[in-house]
């Protein structure tokens, strides 16, 4: 399939890379790996639990790589574009942010969702704590070897960096806690993590019954991105709520107000990111022309004087 894929894309290179300039490899990748390989919920249907997501998405990550190298050695330096890939992820929040086993939960949730695939891309493997609970879990029900697949040293090098730009999906948080899955329960991917999500009953009333309007979530995702993988560009390339009641007219109150909470709290982080910029650049090198002013302005006042 990484070979299939690797053609089909070679072939989309040579037939519009003349105009198509951003290229996203998978779009919503956990879901196709989940949702397709575990739940059957999705094409192709397959219900392969506890092994399924992890195997599909080790050659999505691979299949990932593969194009961006190809579009690297042979259609850059013509076609000027750039290959990245589209990552969809809630934001995990710890119920009580001074309890170390819930901040330890929220940060298996976003690495179980997010850094699942990003991780290996922008780092070269899986995250460790993916590692450590997934293999954990599959010693516990007699495996002899993790249900993760591994990446060789050399895969883990060709991975590492295969990506121009991150396209990020987002739409909701839960609060997350720790919730020990019992020893007998069949090996699955939503039990691997010891995972509770919980919802703030004072977050705005859903449209569909998963989505609640978190705006500070966003930026907390995009803060925590910008932290584990070295602040690469970002696209939003997937945010949005359906409608909360039909109407007989045009109602978009409801979207409107999450558009506005979601854009504004991606603002905030555009608006540090520039302070950041003005503290470390433009003020100390206005610090400097003061003083080389002020040298100068007092080596004229000397000659005037002398």
């Amino acid at each position: 399939m990484i070979n299939y894929f690797h053609d089909y894309a070679n072939l989309c290179f040579e037939k519009f890379g003349d105009r198509v300039k951003h290229w996203i490899t998978f779009s919503n990748p956990w879901a196709v790996a989940e949702k397709g390989y575990e739940r059957g919920e999705h094409a192709p249907g397959l219900k392969l639990g506890g092994c399924g997501a992890y195997k599909a998405a080790h050659h999505i990550i691979k299949s990932h790589a593969k194009v961006w190298h190809s579009y690297n050695n042979t259609w850059r330096s013509e076609q000027q574009g750039m290959v990245g890939i589209s990552l969809t992820s809630d934001w995990g929040e710890p119920i009580d942010p001074h309890d170390p086993t819930d901040r330890d939960a929220a940060e298996r949730y976003i690495q179980f969702h997010l850094g699942w695939f990003a991780n290996p891309i922008y780092r070269g493997d899986y995250p460790e704590i993916l590692k450590n609970y997934v293999g954990r879990k599959s010693s516990q029900h007699g495996l002899g070897t993790s249900r993760l697949p591994t990446f060789s040293a050399q895969e883990k090098n060709y991975i590492k960096g295969t990506s121009d730009f991150l396209g990020i999906g987002h739409f909701t948080t839960r609060y997350v806690i720790q919730k020990s899955s019992p020893l007998l329960q069949v090996p699955s991917y939503d039990t691997d993590s010891d995972l509770a999500q919980l919802v703030d009953p004072k977050w705005p009333a859903p449209g569909p019954k998963w989505l609640y309007s978190v705006p500070w979530g966003f930026r907390r995702l995009l803060n925590f991105i910008k932290t584990q993988y070295g602040n690469p560009l970002i696209y939003v390339t997937e945010n949005g709520v359906s409608e909360k009641v039909q109407c007989t007219q045009l109602c978009d109150e409801w979207r409107i107000e999450y558009l506005k909470g979601y854009i504004n709290e991606m603002l905030k982080d555009s608006l540090i990111t520039h302070m950041e910029t003005v503290t470390e650049i433009v003020l100390p090198t206005l610090f400097t022309l003061c003083i080389l002013i002020s040298v100068v302005l007092l080596i004229l006042y000397l000659r005037n004087h002398s």
